[in-house]
């Protein structure tokens, strides 16, 4: 492989502290750069910086394209996008030099950008002119990036291409021969997807398998309109043009029935000129490999329902909800934490369940009729209907139930956890992704029965279910952070790990100060990828995915947040 002109790779992933929710794609492009070469044309490369805490560090750097002012990256940057953060970004254009470092000369700098990420995705395709040092312009060039939304739903496909007899380009040797592939847009615009490596002294070049995602490889159009090129690759950038040819990814499917796909490579004035002209060489694809990887969006967009359930602690550690001083005290004109905790989480949730129809349950309180202690009981009191209608009736069932029940105790949470994933169970059993529980926990305190909690949450982890533990008050949580699994695998008492991390816990004081949107987006950014890891363990596919594409060949894959 030439070390010039380099195979498309993935890059490094730019992450932040949150949940991923998207990645995007970034593809560059330059025109009309500064020739900084007094023999041959300049040789650019891009470098996209980003910015961490004030400093601009490099994320990733394209290939180097020799002798060329106008040139097509086939390089892919692939970042995660936070819809809240402010993601400020660099791009720099350098004339490479051989082994030169970078930046070592001015003269090297062909000019650069800032903008955010936030910006390119906004605008979809970004053009800017470059500037060099103290805003100057650059003359004429500018940079053009192109952004693409992959999400969870287009999978992608891996490729082996081969070619037979192509066209001798050089007078002592073979061809040099690479392949481009460009996908053509709907306003009749190419946009380069691949760019494979060179094969020295071959006209049977074998190249090496890629992969490419389907939104980048047709926009998830199995018919659009495919540009594939054939080059003799030139050290100095001058290529000589062997041939081309048109697909589509629906043609490339046919090889998985067993036909043979192949296509003649064509030199439009050759068969102008030529009379005999057949073709210049043959394009043989040899392999395909189809993986579709499902989203969180693919199962919500699909069908899937997120049931949401409360569970409120009633023990006396809480404080006489008469006393202004308990954290159930009702204040008319200030939620206290459990309903603010509550709503945050809630008004989040309900937009995933159709009925918008919540579970309200309570713990560690004597309740009538007989005032005995329950760990497992409807705030409504109604325990053939413990639903409440939207979250402005969860909130009046916790209002109107605290005056007749009476605070007492201790803390135990694992009956409701049962009791939930035995519920979840039942949906488990439907095979479909139709339904997905998330169960919200409002405490004081640390749990009283840590070791029935840790089996059932052990338990709970094998089920469509999410847990969600909120500490209220200014008590020691320490030991609560033992069933986050955050920093380390949870096992049951007998040693038993969980299947799947399922539980998140945060104290409320953290959030205090901060808005209520910040509390949930703590506590439900692991949320997307839990449905998509259950979901994915049981080979279970969205019930209608966002867009019909063909049958997988492997089971589905989950996307993970950040990668």
């Amino acid at each position: 492989m030439n070390d010039v002109l380099e195979a498309t790779s993935p890059a490094t992933s730019l992450s932040g502290p949150a949940t991923c929710v998207t990645k995007v794609e970034l593809r560059v492009s330059c025109k009309a750069l500064l020739d900084r070469d007094t023999l041959n044309k300049s040789d650019p490369c891009v470098i996209l910086m980003v910015q961490n805490d004030g400093q601009w560090i490099e994320l990733d750097r394209t290939e180097v394209i020799k002798s060329n002012l106008h040139p097509v990256f086939g390089k892919v940057f692939s970042l995660d996008y936070y819809f809240e953060e402010v993601q400020k970004l660099r791009f720099e254009v350098y004339d490479i030099h051989g082994t030169h470092s970078i930046g070592t000369r001015d003269d090297d700098f062909l000019g650069g950008v800032e903008c955010t990420l936030g910006q390119i995705v906004a605008q979809k395709k970004m053009v800017k002119p470059l500037l060099l040092k103290y805003g100057k312009y650059a003359g004429k060039s500018t940079i053009t990036v192109h952004a693409e939304e992959i999400s969870g739903n287009n999978g992608y496909v891996e490729l082996s291409f081969c070619a037979k007899k192509l066209d001798d380009k050089d007078l002592f040797s073979k061809s040099d021969p690479f392949l481009e592939i460009y996908r053509i847009n709907d306003d009749e615009t190419e946009q380069l997807v691949y760019r494979t490596e060179v094969i020295k002294n071959n006209l049977n070049p074998v190249w090496e398998p890629f992969k490419v995602s389907l939104i980048s490889l047709c926009s998830c159009d199995e018919d659009r309109k495919l540009k594939c090129l054939v080059w003799d690759h030139d050290s100095r950038g001058k290529h000589d043009f062997i041939g081309e040819f048109y697909a589509s990814f629906r043609e490339m499917q046919k090889i998985s029935s067993g036909n043979k796909v192949s296509w003649d490579c064509m030199n439009p004035k050759y068969k102008q000129k030529k009379r005999n002209y057949k073709n210049s060489g043959v394009v043989i694809l040899t392999d395909l490999k189809l993986h579709r990887v499902y989203s969180f969006l693919d199962y919500i967009m699909g069908g899937c329902q997120i049931h949401f359930t409360v569970a409120i602690d009633f023990t006396a550690s809480n404080g006489d909800p008469r006393n202004s001083c308990s954290l159930h005290y009702i204040n008319p004109y200030q939620p206290n934490e459990y309903l603010k905790a509550l709503i945050a989480v809630g008004e989040i949730c309900q937009d995933y369940d159709s009925d918008k129809r919540f579970s309200a349950l309570g713990f560690g309180a004597r309740i009538p009729p007989n005032y005995e202690v329950s760990h497992d009981f409807a705030i409504n009191f109604n325990p053939e209907d413990d639903e409440c209608e939207e979250i402005q009736g969860v909130v009046e069932a916790y209002q109107n139930c605290l005056p007749k029940i009476q605070l007492y105790g201790p803390t135990n949470v694992a009956p409701i956890i049962n009791r939930l994933a035995k519920v979840a169970a039942g949906d488990g059993n439907i095979k479909d992704a139709s339904r997905y529980h998330i169960l919200l926990i409002l405490t004081d305190g640390v749990v009283t029965d840590m070791a029935d909690t840790r089996e059932a949450i052990v338990r709970a982890s094998y089920q469509p279910l999410s847990i969600i533990i909120v500490g209220v008050g200014n008590a020691d949580f320490t030991d609560m952070q033992i069933l986050d699994g955050d920093d380390g695998v949870l096992r049951s008492p007998k040693g038993e790990p969980v299947l799947r991390d399922i539980v998140q816990f945060v104290p409320f004081r953290d959030f205090k100060t901060a808005s209520p949107a910040a509390l949930a987006k703590c506590v439900l950014a692991e949320v997307p990828s839990q449905v998509v890891e259950y979901f994915s363990h049981k080979a279970i596919s969205p019930m209608s995915p966002m867009r019909d594409l063909p049958t997988p060949i492997l089971s589905p894959v989950a996307t993970t947040p950040t990668e």
